[in-house]
């Protein structure tokens, strides 16, 4: 091997790697897995994708730890994560270097920390491979919020796509997020490339809704909500709450906004739906005025791009083209785990993986614990 590609925690230095990545979020809707040929700073070539759904009795498992921070819900919803990623990274060949995120159960940046649940070395053992995981930890201890963290990702995939302007990466997952990006600066973490923060609770609310009330796992294609209307007051309400003011970066967990709830709890299923729904495009509403600039366009990724009642909702309260990702040629289902097949590869090889810019970290750090097998 020459010199140059000499091995650093269980990866060549330099040139593409072939990473794996994982992602579990906050949806609960299950693990999605993705390949992706990097050296760190560009994307060379997406590969093969998996999914590989939560059971109904696994998502109460998790569900059970939400908002806990140890005891017996929390170690038992690790071993459903742990046996869930190990069953479907386990189906991949060729992989140098696994990126595992973990399931979030708690996060409390500026109270306790944030805690993602999910043992790295254990998976290093089991599948042979070197694992990169705990990416949050190291940007909390130093003052950063520990999320947003797909933004570097983002960037390269302006970059990928050769972005000529600024533009926004939308995740409608549990929580949503915004990344504002600008391809025309060379790295994530110089000044200027990207603002990031969580925009307010997109999927979560509206999931527990219909889990609770009509016993399914989301609103299918937005069918509840299409047939409601936005209770405004409720609307109102929950726009005047402070987080909205603070200035970015700043982060949620998934149950900040739990009171939601109780905001619709005496509507029709349907207005209800409706209601939530609006909210979710009203805090991205709020998000966009944030913006260093406006956007050329808005992409979205994760679940919420599905629901055409929130997508004509944002394409409504926002001044610029609201897309799916997939408009641009990238994958808003896995986009996600491609970026943590993306940050564990920065992270084994000693680049920054957040900045002031994303996660509101007072320097670039980089993250992460690498286990080998």
């Amino acid at each position: 091997m020459n010199k140059n590609r000499a091995l650093k925690n269980g990866i060549a230095k330099t040139g593409a790697v072939r990473a794996l990545g994982a992602m579990s979020g906050t949806s609960l809707d299950g693990v999605d897995a993705a390949v992706l040929r990097t050296d760190g700073h560009e994307i060379f070539e997406f590969g093969e994708t998996r999914y590989r759904a939560y059971s109904e009795a696994e998502r109460a498992v998790i569900a059970a730890g939400f908002g806990r921070w140890s005891g017996p819900e929390v170690d038992a919803a690790a071993r459903v994560v742990e046996a869930a990623h190990r069953e479907v990274l386990g189906g991949f060949e060729g992989v140098e270097l696994i990126g595992f995120h973990g399931q979030t159960l708690a996060h409390a940046p500026r109270v306790q920390g944030t805690l993602q649940v999910g043992d790295g070395a254990a998976l290093a053992r089991d599948l042979n491979c070197p694992v990169v995981w705990d990416f949050r930890s190291a940007d909390v201890e130093l003052g950063g919020e520990g999320a947003p963290l797909a933004p570097f990702f983002h960037h390269a995939c302006a970059r990928f796509i050769n972005a000529t302007a600024p533009l926004a990466f939308l995740n409608l997952g549990g929580v949503g997020n915004l990344t504002w990006v600008d391809p025309t600066v060379a790295a994530p973490e110089a000044p200027g490339a990207l603002l990031a923060f969580d925009t307010g609770p997109a999927n979560a609310p509206l999931n527990d809704l219909m889990q609770a009330r009509l016993g399914r796992a989301y609103d299918n294609e937005g069918a509840v909500a299409a047939k409601g209307t936005v209770e405004q007051g409720a609307l109102e309400l929950f726009l005047a709450e402070p987080y909205f003011a603070r200035m970015p970066p700043k982060s949620l967990d998934r149950n900040d906004f739990a009171e939601m709830i109780g905001l619709v709890r005496e509507l029709s299923d349907a207005d209800a739906a409706a209601t939530l729904t609006a909210m979710c495009a009203a805090g991205v509403a709020e998000a966009m005025q944030h913006c260093p600039s406006l956007p050329t366009q808005v992409l979205v990724t994760g679940g919420g791009r599905l629901n055409p009642v929130l997508m004509q909702m944002l394409a409504v309260s926002l001044d610029c083209p609201v897309v799916p990702i997939e408009t641009v040629g990238l994958d808003g289902d896995m986009l996600e785990a491609q970026a943590f097949a993306f940050l564990a590869v920065r992270v084994a090889r000693g680049l920054a993986t957040s900045c002031p810019g994303s996660t509101g970290v007072q320097a670039a750090v980089g993250g992460g614990i690498v286990s080998l097998p």
